[in-house]
């Protein structure tokens, strides 16, 4: 029952596929301009990866809608096979129409970010290179690496923001619910971090989220390359908890 409400890793992929075209467009439009470890012009490089940015719009649009629809298709299953009380209430509830603007802003944005960010990484490395901060040869590896670094930052992203869209997702129709407490889960494999496999199985509130071990505070899937979930404790079962 709890991976019910696991970010699809379907999703996941779908949405870093996507994401992945983006990065190896941006990555050819920087690549024309390198040579070696040399920017030849920084100045119509940054403005033709703005231009590229901007005409993004509409597409993200498109892309984050498919994400989050796909998301929140999957949570209502696993509240339906969860409770058939809480998913007639579910029906005719708003919760996800409330949330799925932000997320769909959230995510136009960071697809955008995507090009401007890999032209001020080529930027420095240029500007290194010129100064003497790093070796020629060094600085040229790396801007040939353009590529590589933005597919792992589009990758990064995916798998980010389907987990964090889940969590949203979960807790929205979760508290519309009248549901207050949830059941940390992780992916329970050897990449969960320390501090998240100590929160597998303790019970939290969502309007209180804990602070781990590490100092870091949220939910589960809120974190940066999260992949734990809140499984939603059904509203007779909270009192025995």
């Amino acid at each position: 029952m709890a991976n019910k409400f696991a970010a699809s890793r379907a999703t996941e992929n779908k949405y870093a596929a996507d994401l992945r075209k983006i990065a190896r467009i941006v990555a050819g439009i920087i690549r024309g301009f390198v040579d070696g470890d040399r920017v030849t012009d920084i100045a119509l490089m940054q403005s033709m990866l703005r231009q590229y940015s901007e005409s993004l719009t509409p597409w993200a649009i498109r892309a984050a809608n498919q994400m989050i629809q796909a998301v929140s298709l999957r949570n209502l299953r696993a509240f339906n096979a969860q409770s058939a009380v809480i998913s007639r209430n579910l029906r005719i509830d708003n919760a996800v129409a409330m949330v799925a603007p932000r997320l769909q802003a959230e995510q136009v944005k960071l697809i955008k970010s995507l090009p401007i960010e890999a032209g001020e990484r080529a930027q420095k490395l240029a500007y290194q290179a010129a100064t003497g901060g790093q070796r020629s040869a060094e600085i040229a590896k790396m801007l040939a690496d353009t590529e590589g670094v933005t597919l792992s930052r589009a990758t990064l992203i995916a798998r980010t923001e389907v987990a964090k869209a889940n969590a949203m997702i979960t807790q929205a129709r979760s508290q519309a619910a009248g549901i207050d407490y949830y059941r940390w889960e992780t992916a329970e494999d050897g990449d969960v971090r320390e501090s998240h496999a100590e929160m597998e199985g303790t019970i939290q509130r969502y309007d209180n989220p804990p602070t781990l071990s590490d100092g870091m505070t949220g939910n589960p899937g809120e974190f940066p390359n999260c992949r734990c979930f809140a499984v939603p404790i059904l509203p007779e079962l909270q009192n025995g908890e």
